[in-house]
């Protein structure tokens, strides 16, 4: 069952990018490690992750000016992540939060594409709230993995990332960090988010 808030919540993620239907990107494109999805996508030489057995509560600080993250343990950086975050107009909020859910195989109910019976993508990078539905297509919500909501309509996930901020208020990041972040926060980890 979808409410309201779940709508608000997945409404700030997606990216209104005329790249990702040329074929050369992806949703999940950009960096993912050492290795670039698309021959745009700038290749990632920030993140690297070291948490795993490190004992302590868990911290995150996200510097937008920057646009990388910061992961503690204990008060301990143990990771650091190149981000994407929200564009003008579509700023991420700067401020104190905590993470209120998590969910591994999250997708849009606002962004992503109507495809065909076969799953083939017929318009893409659609909002649903706006773009009309061809006959004999469904929607497909964007994919956003490792979701970690903050606040409603923003939170951290794997997506991708074209070397500045693009999203609609998300905190994109490599497919690996995100992963990495999502096992070691608890609900209530608390995330900042400076300029």
């Amino acid at each position: 069952m979808v409410t309201s808030a779940m709508l608000l919540t997945l409404a700030g993620c997606a990216e209104e990018d005329p790249r990702l239907g040329n074929g050369e990107t992806q949703y999940l494109g950009g960096v993912y490690g050492g290795q670039p999805v698309s021959s745009s996508a700038p290749v990632d030489t920030v993140s690297y992750w070291d948490g795993d057995g490190v004992p302590g509560k868990p911290s995150i600080k996200i510097t937008l000016s920057e646009q990388r993250a910061y992961f503690y343990k204990g008060g301990q950086l143990v990771g650091i992540s190149q981000l994407s975050t929200g564009r003008e107009g579509k700023d991420t909020p700067m401020g104190r939060f905590k993470i209120i859910q998590k969910d591994p195989d999250h997708a849009s109910s606002v962004y992503g594409d109507y495809v065909d019976g076969a799953d083939n993508v017929v318009v893409p990078n659609i909002d649903k709230q706006v773009d009309p539905k061809p006959p004999g297509t469904h929607y497909k919500g964007a994919p956003m993995p490792y979701y970690m909501q903050i606040a409603p309509g923003f939170g951290l996930h794997a997506g991708y990332l074209p070397g500045y901020p693009a999203s609609h208020g998300c905190i994109r990041m490599p497919a690996f960090m995100a992963e990495n972040f999502y096992r070691s926060v608890d609900l209530g980890t608390p995330v900042e988010i400076v300029p």
